[in-house]
């Protein structure tokens, strides 16, 4: 989110689809309010909250005119998610990804189909991929013309200091140093997704392995891999500062209301 609060009209016009856990945490009142959607994570739950997100898009992302969508295809964070991804993948004879967990095809295949382009020759699992390399401070995804459809896939890797991810309580508690965090955007016309199941997951599984090589190239150099010849332009996200002190205020008040319902709740029971 702090990448994207210096980009007028990115945030109010976003929808995070995130999971269950994060409901319940200092920030979670402030995303139920902007009608995110909380996807439950596990085998057993997975078919209901697909069905939950078609409705949520139809109940909220169309009705209130949102033009973005924040998706984590791999449906957790890497220090749980790895070692069922590597096991997964020797299974199914797919490469063992160190730096970030195999995607699941489900909530981006919903996606696609309730709001996708809807187009009869959409991409198919045999066709080539088309892609853009994008610097953070680049306006082109904000100046299309919003419509009812996906137009743009962005591709976000993200390099962390000392290889180093952000766990769950770094992100409620804010106990983590301030550091450098490195993104890296790619953009993807939707219409080149592959609309069949298959191929729409092998499309994933493409991205992610390509992920894992630029992640293992730039904690190796220190750079992001380039797929054409020419140069990368990389520039600083620089903060608005009021409105940072705003959001920041108003994430505390959250805090502080939670803590404020919890005491009551605890009280009441004892």
């Amino acid at each position: 989110m702090a990448a994207w609060n210096p980009r007028p009209g990115v945030l109010s016009n976003l929808m995070w689809i995130m999971d269950r856990v994060f409901k319940f945490t200092n920030f979670g009142i402030v995303s139920v309010l902007h009608q995110d959607f909380f996807i439950q994570a596990g085998q057993a739950k997975r078919e209901q909250s697909l069905v939950e997100l078609k409705e949520h898009i139809h109940k909220y992302y169309i009705p209130l005119g949102r033009q973005f969508m924040v998706l984590f295809p791999e449906g957790g964070f890497l220090h749980k998610r790895r070692e069922v991804s590597q096991r997964f993948a020797e299974k199914n004879n797919l490469p063992k990804l160190e730096y970030v967990s195999l995607p699941r095809a489900g909530a981006l295949k919903i996606i696609m189909e309730e709001v996708g382009p809807q187009v009869p020759t959409a991409g198919t699992s045999k066709q080539g991929y088309k892609k853009d390399d994008v610097n953070q401070n680049s306006t082109r995804i904000i100046d299309t013309k919003s419509g009812d459809t996906i137009e743009w896939v962005l591709d976000v890797t993200i390099a962390y200091p000392d290889r180093i991810p952000l766990h769950l309580q770094d992100i409620v508690c804010g106990t983590r140093p301030p550091c450098r965090t490195h993104l890296h955007y790619r953009l993807y016309p939707s219409s080149e997704v592959p609309t069949d199941t298959e191929g729409m997951t092998q499309w994933l599984y493409d991205r992610f392995i390509e992920k894992d090589k630029m992640l293992e190239e730039f904690y190796r150099t220190g750079q992001f891999p380039s797929k054409d010849s020419s140069t990368q332009v990389v520039r600083q996200v620089r903060q608005d500062n009021v409105r940072y002190l705003i959001l920041h205020l108003f994430f505390i008040a959250s805090t502080f209301l939670q803590y404020r319902i919890f005491c009551e709740l605890w009280s009441y029971m004892w």
